[in-house]
């Protein structure tokens, strides 16, 4: 399945991460290894349902430093083992219709070698425009690229055997 994707309705941060791809998948499909870079510092997650297979659950908190909680539950919707990731608010595990998402959306994350490293794309799907845009004002930029300059540095670590 291809999904279409529109400059109108979607955000969208393509990177080169230096990390070779396996490296960038484990921290990815580790939800220990997620917990570490899936928000901006001084925020954490917490993976309280992370099943990546399509129709498992996909659960997070984010906990800021001053009591603050944002959660976000979803489902995964495709999973091809280090080369794509979709998932999506709209639903819960099982297919099961997700009750009124704060922020519905569908992710579709691949990654690909480049060179030694991974071209790491994320393109985030909105509804309509007052979804995408925001979803803009909530910092998705800022936001996303500390996610991914994190999740470098998880890589790297692991790819040296320290994670």
């Amino acid at each position: 399945m291809t999904a279409i994707f529109s400059d109108e309705l979607d955000l969208r941060i393509t990177r080169t991460v230096k990390a070779p791809r396996e490296m960038v998948w484990r921290a990815w499909a580790d939800p220990k290894q997620l917990e570490k870079w899936w928000c901006p510092k001084p925020w954490r997650a917490e993976v309280q349902g992370f099943d990546l297979r399509p129709g498992g659950a996909f659960d997070t908190m984010m906990l800021g430093p001053n009591g603050e909680e944002s959660g976000g539950r979803g489902v995964f919707l495709d999973v091809v083992e280090r080369e794509r990731i979709v998932f999506s608010s709209l639903m819960m595990a099982g297919w099961r219709p997700a009750p009124s998402p704060e922020l519905p959306m569908t992710v579709v994350i691949t990654m690909a070698d480049e060179g030694g490293g991974t071209l790491y794309d994320a393109h985030v799907m909105h509804a309509d425009r007052d979804g995408r845009d925001r979803h803009e004002s909530f910092g998705f930029f800022d936001g996303w690229n500390t996610g991914v300059d994190q999740l470098e540095a998880i890589a790297i670590a692991l790819q040296g055997g320290k994670g």
